[in-house]
């Protein structure tokens, strides 16, 4: 295994990948001695040049921000001498680039799922109880206890209840998100069966929903609301009973991969994301989008820095000038809400030897690959465009992977160098950026990106990536599906009353 790596020839840094890279040490990089002046922690950054007093530090091949300080060849790079360039907003010029992808396209690759009415497809058969408001939480519960107890639900893969504290005391854009939000929890096409359970005072009514919902299968999505009832979890059993038979008819069917939807994500970052898990599912989003199948990129805050590498990839000027007030629409929440714009990267994310936001952004983009940007979307929107798409949505892990799920996807691969357990409420892939998480975490992780600085070509762990997924689509569950780890996230912006 290498012990440390120069990304880009340009770069001014290069990377420990050990944990042995000692004060005093000798390394050699592009042809030259270098004496290390302080020990280097795995995932941190060493400088390989002399770099002066406010002079960029780049690495990626771009600028990370600037030195604070003068450094040495061989010193540790990291907050206390390394700050951000990031500052307000930015005048955006489309320079429109394309790069090649070559994948051909596979016409005999099939994936099993469900094909349902709206001509979607689920990879998951669940029954979901979806509460209109927070305040029946714990009705849905019990109705779903019973049905767990009371019904054979073995053609099923989960009976699950999506809380969530919203519905009411909301105002303006929040009342709306949440109604979106639940309104594509409905129509999600992993869900076999729905019941929507409401209180019948609250501000998001049953019957202002369904204008939200629009269309939908009447045989498999049903309502209720609690007030209207005399024992709404009895009303709510039957009607669920009434339901787990209503999908024993589903089975799975060879579809074509331009019927799946995945989206990208990344969390407890550290600083091999940038190196082998986010190029890994940067080469899948390629390979899939080449067989006419769609990702979506999110975390806006963690374009910035690095938005204009995605601007230059738009599709045409009417994506670009959405990109652009994707970023800027963004940068001007933060600011309305007094919040510093680049407050990031977390405490985490630094011991794992990431120092600034431009640094984060530019190994966070790389999840999206080379492709073309089709389309911008906003929070819940669903996808209408094959191919690589944007969405609104903030960094927050839970919120994030929520709404990459609300606007389509049927599974989610989140790249991880801390680990974490959590799981939207579609499958939730979590792949490490070094092999000592998933050796550490492997009640967590699904997937090993690490071998990717462990001599292992990136098309073999494409291929191995690539059978995962296939898998997963077909049914094999993921870590936080055995632990029943599932739940979702809604954006908030705005007050409570």
């Amino acid at each position: 295994m290498k012990r440390f790596l120069k990304i880009n020839v340009v770069d001014s840094v290069a990377v420990a990948l050990a944990d042995d890279l000692k004060a005093g040490e000798v390394v050699e990089i592009d042809g030259r001695e270098i004496v290390l002046k302080d020990s280097i922690a795995r995932g941190h950054k060493f400088a390989i040049k002399p770099i002066a007093e406010g002079e960029n530090i780049v690495k990626y091949g771009y600028p990370i921000g600037h030195a604070t300080a003068a450094i040495e060849v061989g010193e540790w790079i990291h907050s206390h001498n390394l700050e951000t360039n990031l500052h307000g907003n930015i005048e955006y010029t489309y320079d429109h680039k394309t790069y090649s992808v070559d994948y051909p396209k596979r016409d005999d690759l099939r994936v099993m799922g469900y094909l349902r009415k709206n001509n979607t497809m689920g990879i998951r058969n669940e029954l979901w109880i979806v509460p209109s408001v927070g305040c029946v939480n714990g009705q849905a519960q019990a109705i779903a206890e019973r049905v767990k107890s009371e019904c054979d639900c073995s053609h099923l893969d989960d009976v699950r209840v999506y809380t969530h504290n919203y519905g009411c005391s909301q105002l303006g854009d929040d009342h709306a998100n949440t109604q979106r939000a639940l309104a594509a929890l409905v129509k999600h096409p992993n869900a076999g069966a729905v019941l929507v359970l409401g209180l019948g005072c609250e501000n998001n009514q049953i019957a202002s929903l369904k204008e939200v919902i629009g269309e939908w299968d009447e045989e498999r999505v049903k309502f209720l609301v609690a007030q209207e009832v005399e024992d709404e979890v009895e009303a709510g059993f039957k009607i669920c009973r009434e339901l787990v038979e209503r999908c024993r008819e589903d089975k799975r069917e060879p579809l074509p991969l331009s019927y799946l939807r995945v989206g990208l994500k990344c969390g407890g970052s550290d600083g091999f994301s940038g190196i082998t898990a986010n190029p890994l599912v940067g080469l899948f989003s390629d390979w899939l989008i080449a067989q006419g199948g769609t990702t979506i990129l999110t975390e806006v805050p963690e374009m910035f820095g690095a938005e204009t590498i995605l601007m230059d990839r738009a599709l045409n000027r009417e994506v670009f000038e959405g990109m652009v007030n994707l970023i800027n629409d963004f940068k001007d929440y933060f600011c309305k809400h007094d919040q510093p714009i680049y407050e990031n990267p977390s405490p985490g994310n630094k011991r794992g030897g990431i120092t600034t936001l431009e640094e984060k952004s530019l190994g966070c983009v790389q999840k999206g690959g080379a492709q073309q940007i089709v389309d911008v979307l906003s929070y819940c929107q669903p996808i209408v465009k094959s191919g690589l798409n944007l969405l609104q949505a903030p960094g927050n892990d839970l919120v994030a992977s929520s709404a990459l799920a609300l606007s389509g996807c049927q599974i989610v691969l989140f790249t991880t160098g801390r680990g974490t357990p959590f799981g939207a409420f579609v499958p939730t892939m979590k792949i490490s950026t070094n092999t000592q998480l998933s050796q550490f975490k492997a009640n967590w992780i699904d997937f090993n990106a690490g071998s990717m600085v462990e001599d292992e070509e990136p098309q073999v762990v494409l291929e191995r990536l690539v059978e995962k997924i296939f898998a997963t689509v077909n049914g094999e569950k993921l870590k936080h599906e055995t632990t029943g780890f599932k739940e979702i996230a809604i954006f908030k912006s705005g007050v409570t009353l």
